[in-house]
């Protein structure tokens, strides 16, 4: 997974930087097999994380100030969510607990549709009760 990191109205230390880096690369178990789809001898992959982490504002000081933002690209589909809290480490890990739950939506719904798939070619490929053959007595 290749986590891209973006700060708006806020200095990104290296401390901050790391514990991004371990809460959302966490997530990672959940898209393996999503990635394993991709070809890295390409030099793409296929699950991409931006992060965008901010103060809403300049001048509060008190409630929520801190916003972390996160899109999850996932082969063509996009996974948002978007969090608001008093600290920024509370809303990073209030993005991933929404994330990781979205992951595992979306790999059901992936694993669904693939059994659907295989339900109809299952069907298609099995003979008709109308071709069986009679007993002869």
């Amino acid at each position: 997974m290749k986590i891209n990191i973006k700060g708006t109205n806020l200095e990104l230390t290296p401390a901050i930087t790391q514990y991004i880096e371990e809460k959302i690369g966490s997530l990672d178990r959940y898209a393996e097999n999503m990635e394993k789809d991709g070809d890295p001898a390409l030099g793409h992959e296929i699950v991409e994380a931006f992060v965008e982490i901010g103060r809403t504002t300049k001048h509060h000081r008190q409630g929520d100030i801190y916003k972390a933002e996160v899109n999850l690209k996932i082969g063509g589909q996009i996974i948002r969510t978007e969090k608001e809290d008093w600290d920024i480490r509370v809303a990073v890990d209030a993005v991933k607990e929404d994330l990781k739950i979205e992951l595992e939506k979306f790999k059901g719904k992936r694993n669904t549709k693939y059994k659907q798939g295989a339900r109809l070619v299952k069907r298609a490929l099995s003979i008709s009760p109308l071709a069986w053959f009679k007993k002869e007595k």
